[in-house]
């Protein structure tokens, strides 16, 4: 399954760069293991996306079943797959 997900600027910056390896999100998605998270690069001060893409693939689920993680939220260890810019 493919999930789009709107990304800040500086966040893709470092996914892009390989710094940022996970995505702490609101869990109401269903995400699995091996599923496509399609990050689309996003600036919060115009309220556009940039047109770039990051295609990363789901590797681990933290839920908040784990201690630490809120309530109905996820931790997901990705890793990037391929990078599309516009």
């Amino acid at each position: 399954m493919h999930h789009e997900l709107k990304t800040h600027e500086n966040y893709f910056r470092e996914v892009y760069l390989l710094n940022k390896t996970f995505e702490c999100r609101k869990n109401d998605r269903d995400f699995k293991v091996y599923d496509t998270l399609i990050l689309k690069e996003f600036n919060p001060v115009t309220n556009t996306y940039s047109g770039r893409e990051i295609y990363c693939s789901i590797r681990s689920i933290l839920t908040d079943e784990f201690e630490g993680v809120a309530k109905g939220y996820c931790i997901l260890s990705i890793k990037n797959i391929n990078y599309i810019s516009q």
